[in-house]
């Protein structure tokens, strides 16, 4: 028989999604410019483009009634736990937090709500990776539970992992090798290019790129996005494999790149396109 022939590759495959965030910072929401927090000094004083009028919960309600799941709390210092506390208890389940994260409170963000934990800094004590900490903590909340959030700056000789509000570059660098470690141990990667976080400038592409080639699980991206388009751009870079974040483009964040009711359009067409994965 001839005539037939089989669909194009994109249409059987997974697509981008938007995953949404609440950044917190003094206990309330706020987009920030990545690099210019400063957790050694309290977490005072960070380049502001956006602080809420409306309280986590809003955000937590919102992104519920839009069913966008998969969305991240991040604690950007100290005095934040209680505001993080009122976003998970407004939508249970719904969302995952990091910031300050340990093995001794892992299990207590997840009692309050949180779908899984995001582990960062306390995997590089002393600014050296720990293996053994990361081993330890999938152990104890379940690896199913557990993402690894990987903040990077770019140098010349690729990406660094940085700690500490992106000040302190670790003894690591972002490869194909690094990722497949630490995928060993975790559910899910959140990855936060620093030097375009918040800038409006646009997303790393060349990064991107490399983690559609390296990861093999779930895994978002964030930092820079400007413009609706980099959804598709994203799905283009790395072949659906990285989904990705918007912040201070979002018109609900105060900014003019990005209608929040045309993105989740665009989030519910990407998973109309996706195949459908038990």
């Amino acid at each position: 028989m001839s005539g037939a022939s089989n669909p194009p590759q994109s249409a059987h495959r997974r697509h981008s999604q938007f995953r949404p965030c609440i950044d917190l910072h003094a206990g309330v929401v706020k987009q920030i410019v990545g690099g210019t927090l400063d957790l050694d000094q309290g977490g005072s004083a960070p380049t502001e483009n956006f602080v809420a009028e409306h309280p986590p919960a809003f955000f937590s309600h919102l992104y519920r009634d839009n069913g966008l799941v998969g969305g991240h709390i991040i604690k950007l210092g100290p005095g934040n736990d209680a505001a993080a506390k009122e976003a998970l208890r407004a939508w249970p389940g719904g969302m995952q937090v990091g910031g300050g994260i340990t093995e001794d409170n892992a299990q207590s963000w997840l009692d309050e709500g949180a779908s899984k934990v995001i582990v960062t800094s306390y995997l590089f004590p002393g600014g050296v990776f720990s293996e053994e900490r990361l081993k330890s903590l999938a152990e104890k909340v379940g690896k199913d539970k557990l993402v690894v959030d990987i903040s990077c700056r770019k140098r010349e000789q690729g990406w660094i992992i940085a700690m500490n509000g992106w000040k302190t570059l670790t003894d690591t660098a972002v490869t194909q090798q690094t990722i497949e470690m630490i995928e060993k141990y975790c559910s899910e990667l959140l990855i936060h290019a620093a030097d375009v976080e918040g800038l409006c400038q646009g997303i790393d592409e060349k990064l991107v790129q490399r983690l559609g080639e390296w990861v093999s699980i779930p895994c978002t991206y964030a930092g820079g996005a400007k413009d609706i388009s980099d959804l598709a751009l994203v799905d283009t870079l790395s072949h659906g494999k990285v989904d990705l974040t918007f912040g201070s483009s979002l018109d609900i964040f105060g900014g003019k790149g990005v209608v929040f009711t045309d993105l989740v359009k665009a989030d519910k067409a990407a998973k109309t396109l996706s195949e459908q994965i038990s």
